[in-house]
């Protein structure tokens, strides 16, 4: 019977929490071994080159840190960034991702990935780094993806951006300065004033 204590790859999986295919083949380990402990029921395979052990604690957004292990270039934007920091009512079966728009697409067979171009600071600014399952998820923070969601409501609807405004304020979670900030990225200044001014005064 394999145990995390005695087998160095688990060990090694166990400290990562979802380790990817090609980070365990660096550090020598045959993909054929991975396939023996998966059969064992030592390894779970949780997407496609990816592992974690059966005993991993993983939460509602496992998918997140498997889509960001998976797309490390990629931040969790929009709907599914809305859904992480508890301002929609929302699931979105798909992992929304920004990206740089001059890189390829990325595709995963076993990951609903919903790519948006986006470039500059637009892309740079207002990005988060949270551990979930022990991976890195980088995620837009909250008044970044409140910009955001106003300058996509077309693709995302307005009433799903004015939802999430509504949310953040109620909560005390918005911090209007940095929504300025990020608004002025965004090109939505104009935009939003009139709604956040109807939530203020």
């Amino acid at each position: 019977m394999f145990t995390a204590t005695s087998d160095p790859i688990l060990t090694l999986v166990g400290e990562i929490g979802i380790a990817r295919n090609s980070d365990l083949q660096a550090r020598g380990i045959h993909p054929q071994q991975l396939r023996r402990l998966v059969d064992a029921g030592a390894l779970v395979r949780v997407s496609r080159g990816l592992y974690t052990l059966p005993t991993a604690d993983l939460t509602e957004f496992q998918t997140y840190a498997e889509a960001c292990t998976r797309f490390p270039r990629g931040t969790i934007c929009l709907l599914s960034a809305l859904r992480f920091h508890e301002l929609t009512t929302q699931n979105p079966f798909q992992i929304w991702m920004a990206f740089d728009n001059r890189w390829g697409t990325p595709s995963d067979r076993e990951i609903a990935l919903r790519r948006v171009n986006m470039s500059g600071k637009s892309l740079s600014e207002g990005i988060e780094t949270h551990l979930v399952a022990g991976i890195p998820v980088r995620v837009y923070n909250i008044p970044k993806t409140i910009a955001d969601c106003f300058k996509y409501r077309s693709t995302i609807g307005l009433d799903v951006a004015l939802e999430a405004l509504k949310e953040a304020w109620t909560a005390r979670k918005l911090d209007l300065n940095l929504l300025a900030d990020y608004a002025q990225i965004c090109r939505v200044q104009k935009v939003i004033q009139p709604y956040l001014e109807m939530l203020v005064l």
